[in-house]
């Protein structure tokens, strides 16, 4: 952390941030990326997620209902508000899913653990949403008590 609060790559200290998506953007989670693979990270993050109270919409090309909820292929196709989008893809694919959660009108974006994209994360911020990179929900959500 430098002295200015913010983090060696720039990013401001996220505490604050992750307390606001877990607890105050809402309850309705996109997890791109998720699918009925139990194996993958998304799979048990959803589960966590759901535990804690959160719905979780799947959008994964297969379009595969998972743990109870019907699946999209993508985040345009839900046909109702999202509240934060979680990203489960590639550091190369992420900033078109954080694109396409501003353009959803999401109010948050969650980039996964070993998902990093510093020029998104800034566009993103920029747009108005709140954004945590490089950080797991599943993680997060016990520190917070």
């Amino acid at each position: 952390m430098n002295a200015d609060g913010r983090n060696a790559d720039g990013r401001d200290n996220e505490t604050e941030t992750i307390r606001r998506i877990l607890q105050d953007a809402g309850d309705t989670w996109a997890v791109v990326g998720l699918s009925d693979n139990r194996s993958r990270a998304a799979y048990g993050v959803a589960q966590v997620l759901q535990r804690f109270g959160k719905r979780v919409v799947p959008v994964h090309p297969k379009a595969e209902t998972v743990h109870g909820e019907q699946g999209y292929a993508s985040l345009a196709e839900i046909p109702f508000p999202v509240d934060v989008v979680d990203v489960f893809v590639n550091s190369e694919l992420a900033g078109g899913v954080a694109d396409e959660a501003v353009a959803v009108g999401a109010k948050a974006v969650w980039f996964q653990l070993d998902v990093v994209d510093p020029a998104a994360y800034e566009w993103t911020r920029a747009a108005g949403l709140d954004m945590v990179m490089d950080r797991c929900p599943a993680i997060e959500i016990p520190r917070l008590g």
